[in-house]
């Protein structure tokens, strides 16, 4: 009721509320609980009323509900009380005295005798001003066996303020087909690696080769490397040749002279 209280706009005093809350066995939900819940409670239940939100606490006896959080309740239907005890009379004479006094009626003498379907009733009427005290028969809810006939449910519809967004057909992907799709998605991306991982080792062999025989930017290959060896070779080799022809035709002119 806190979070609704936080979040729901403001409504003013409505003449239904869009929300009703029951809490039956209300004795439950304040025994032995700390001041600091009373307090919270009590401020909801005074103001969520502006929300559009009725607060019903339902119990046996008046005195379940504290009198600080019974003070904030407007509407009250009371049934028969029966005193058999001590306590039992004093929560028939606090029940009487907690109505709205009404002349017509004793209620201390009322209180222990409606029958089934009776009770004594009094309701905020107009500006939250209480009524009188009166005692009543309450209408039981109406309802019929079988389903509603196809026009009686049209008309239902027609009238509500869902039936225009619902009455549509929307099938949505669901979570569970969502996350099927991306399970498959990334089984064929691993399936995918596999078969990459598979043939890079033939395809890289054959570029490690042609790297080793012809080389890269960076290093030279063996086919470069054997040619120039050989260039230096055959270099060398005429180069001696050369040079030893020139030095035989210095010395041998100089030996005939």
């Amino acid at each position: 009721m806190s979070e609704l209280f936080e979040n729901l706009p403001e409504v003013g005093d409505l003449d239904k509320p869009r929300l009703a809350f029951f809490f039956d066995e209300a004795h439950l939900l304040f025994d032995d609980a700390p001041p600091v819940l009373r307090n919270r409670v009590e401020q909801v239940v005074r103001l969520i009323r502006s929300k559009g939100v009725g607060v019903y606490f339902c119990s046996q006896f008046p005195d379940d509900v504290p009198n600080e959080i019974l003070g904030q309740l407007g509407n009250r239907i009371q049934h028969a009380l029966r005193a058999y005890t001590p306590r039992d009379q004093k929560a028939v004479r606090t029940a009487a005295e907690t109505f709205v006094p009404n002349p017509k009626l004793d209620v201390s003498a009322v209180i222990s005798q409606p029958g089934v379907g009776e009770a004594l009733v009094s309701t905020l009427q107009e500006k939250g001003i209480p009524m009188p005290v009166q005692r009543t028969l309450i209408c039981p809810p109406r309802c019929r066996r079988g389903a509603i006939t196809p026009e009686e449910r049209a008309v239902v519809g027609a009238r509500s303020t869902l039936g225009g967004k619902y009455d549509l057909l929307v099938n949505r992907e669901s979570a569970y087909e969502i996350l099927t799709r991306r399970t498959l998605e990334k089984a064929e991306v691993a399936e995918a690696e596999k078969a990459a991982v598979k043939d890079a080792p033939s395809e890289g062999s054959g570029g490690m080769i042609s790297d080793f025989l012809w080389g890269t930017k960076r290093r030279q290959g063996m086919v470069e490397t054997m040619a120039k060896q050989a260039a230096r070779t055959v270099g060398s080799q005429l180069g001696r040749k050369i040079f030893r022809g020139i030095l035989g035709g210095i010395l041998g002119g100089s030996g005939r002279r």
